[in-house]
């Protein structure tokens, strides 16, 4: 019984993601790159065909660039060709602009 709780005291307590990402200054500055690729999206959101917008998940967002991820390579194609109309969209609503570079799922 003394070893439980021994053990208990050294096991940290379960906290949510959120709390996790505030709590270390690495993954909050992680967290807040997520949030910026999902509002980039959101805010193409609505210039895509509604089968792509559905199927399109925010990728990777650095100074270099921001990626698109498609879930094939025919959309990842098609996508290709609405680059420059998403890209002064993005600058339109005030977003800094970035290269935005299209990936298919499960590829690199």
């Amino acid at each position: 019984m003394a070893c439980a709780k021994r053990i208990a005291h050294q096991v940290p307590l379960p906290q949510s993601l959120g709390r996790a990402l505030d709590g270390n200054e690495t993954l909050a500055a992680l967290g807040q790159r997520l949030a910026l690729s999902r509002q980039r999206l959101e805010a193409i959101r609505p210039l895509l065909p509604e089968g792509w917008a559905r199927d399109l998940r925010p990728g990777p967002i650095d100074e270099e660039g921001w990626s698109l991820i498609a879930p094939n390579a025919a959309v990842a194609a098609k996508l290709r060709h609405h680059l420059p109309r998403l890209q002064t969209a993005l600058q339109e609503r005030g977003w800094p602009d970035l290269t935005i570079r299209v990936r298919q799922a499960g590829r690199g």
